[in-house]
């Protein structure tokens, strides 16, 4: 969403008739993003402000992608999350206990955190150093999260951080894995030759679009530059300077 659709809280100026052609054409989209700082809920208001309508049902989230995962992998486990009290209402909302308690943490979470505090990296590298085979969980790995003044920390760089003191990755569950496309198509019903992936990365929105096994589109008004494209192992299906030229062939 960021660096597709918007920048921090700009619209782009094609956004919302992109939007409404591809539903008035008898199309569908959801809403697919890494960032697990806010909840289903929040990125509907935030919507709204930018004069979108949108509910609960248009979005595909990390934190959502996680919570699936958890309910099969790790059913019924407490969980220390390092993230936002949205990321924790949205886990409490999918029936997981949260605590604060590091020897009562089964699990750890790790989220982008736009709240953190030394007291979270503290507490997670105590419980990854004493007990490294505590299951360790991150919503995405994305290293920075655009604004309108350039790029902010996102989980990926506080995933490094972590490494260089406990020698642990985590199990990564946004995209890149294809986990999120995949519930995407589930929730529409839809095969692979029918969907695509359009993001400003290549590594994460690209990647898992390519992992799907559906169509990349990468689209240039966000993170990706000229030389990242030309060095990246990964190549997009298509390349567009912006979303707008996907609305332009929608009026052909």
């Amino acid at each position: 969403m960021d660096g597709t659709l918007y920048l921090g809280d700009e619209l782009f100026p094609f956004t919302k008739e992109l939007l409404r052609t591809i539903r008035d054409t008898g199309r569908r989209y959801l809403f697919m993003t890494n960032n697990s700082s806010k909840s289903v809920e929040d990125y509907v208001r935030k919507l709204a402000r930018l004069g979108i309508e949108a509910d609960r049902e248009d979005f595909i989230t990390s934190s959502q992608a996680t919570a699936y995962y958890l309910h099969r992998n790790l059913e019924g486990r407490r969980l220390y999350v390092c993230g936002t009290e949205s990321l924790k209402a949205e886990l409490r909302r999918e029936g997981f206990e949260i605590t604060e308690d590091t020897e009562k943490t089964e699990v750890v979470v790790l989220g982008y955190d736009t709240e953190l505090n030394y007291k979270k990296l503290w507490d997670i590298s105590y419980i990854l150093t004493l007990r490294p085979e505590t299951p360790y969980i991150a919503t995405n790995p994305d290293l920075v999260c655009p604004t309108e003044f350039g790029y902010v920390p996102d989980c990926g760089s506080v995933m490094i951080m972590l490494k260089n003191v406990t020698g642990l990755d985590p199990i990564v569950i946004g995209k890149p894995s294809p986990l999120m496309p995949q519930l995407a198509m589930d929730k529409l019903g839809v095969a692979k030759d029918e969907t695509c992936v359009v993001g400003d990365r290549i590594y994460t929105d690209v990647k898992s679009g390519l992992n799907a096994g559906v169509c990349g589109i990468l689209v240039m008004s966000g993170e990706t530059t000229p030389e990242i494209l030309g060095k990246s192992a990964d190549k997009p299906d298509m390349v567009l300077s912006s979303a707008e030229e996907i609305l332009k062939e929608l009026r052909r």
